[in-house]
């Protein structure tokens, strides 16, 4: 019976449950999430979820305390720049268990371990806000101003005058040469000759027909 027995041991020995959790911490926080039985998760989950709250506050004596049990120097990296930047606003709960079925071979309970954060399902359509570290903001005596609205901004746009650049016209002066007089030649024309208008009295008699000149013989 293990009554009052809050470790489980996983029937292992001291230093062989420490090198396998540290192990399966470091993938964890390489690889997000990492598929194992339900008692190695819930083990996993009591190991590195108090390392992640170290890596919140990004010290010398942090990093040596994660270190001393994640044993890699490059897990460690990676939980203060990339997991601690991620989780800064999480007050804890950083894991999550899904049970996924029974392993052919031994029938033995498996389940997947993740970070709450790097799920990309499961957050896909909230608003992905910018985390940092968290830190007491200091009480302040002066009240805190309401904020105010910014005027709205106006863009004047200036009237663009085209100057016409004028035009200056590069006038060649020629050289003057003398003209010539030369005479005018009028061609007189013949008068037209005036038509004798001859009076009705003095037009010239037609000659006489053969009948008239008849009678006047007899």
């Amino acid at each position: 019976m293990r009554h009052g027995k809050k470790v489980n041991h996983l029937s292992r020995q001291t230093g062989h449950r420490k090198a396998m959790l540290a192990n399966m911490g470091c993938s964890l926080i390489e690889h997000k999430r990492i598929i194992t039985t339900v008692a190695k998760a819930k083990a996993l989950k009591q190991f590195v979820e108090p390392l992640i709250t170290k890596s919140k506050e990004d010290t010398t004596h942090n990093r040596r305390i994660c270190f001393a049990y994640l044993r890699n120097k490059y897990a460690v990296t990676e939980l203060f720049r990339d997991v601690a930047a991620k989780v800064g606003d999480r007050p804890g709960g950083y894991t999550r268990i899904i049970k996924m079925g029974n392993r052919l071979g031994d029938n033995a309970d498996m389940a997947m371990i993740e970070l709450v954060d790097f799920n990309e399902l499961y957050n896909g359509g909230k608003k992905e806000e910018k985390k940092g570290r968290t830190r007491r903001a200091k009480k302040s005596a002066a009240p805190v101003a309401a904020p105010v609205a910014p005027a709205p901004v106006v863009e004047e746009v200036a009237p663009i005058v085209e100057e016409a650049a004028p035009i200056v016209e590069e006038v060649v002066e020629t050289p003057v040469t003398e003209v010539v007089e030369t005479p005018e030649v009028v061609e007189e024309t013949p008068a037209v000759a005036e038509v004798e208008e001859t009076p009705a009295d003095e037009a010239p008699e037609a000659p006489a027909t053969d009948e008239e000149s008849k009678e006047e013989e007899a």
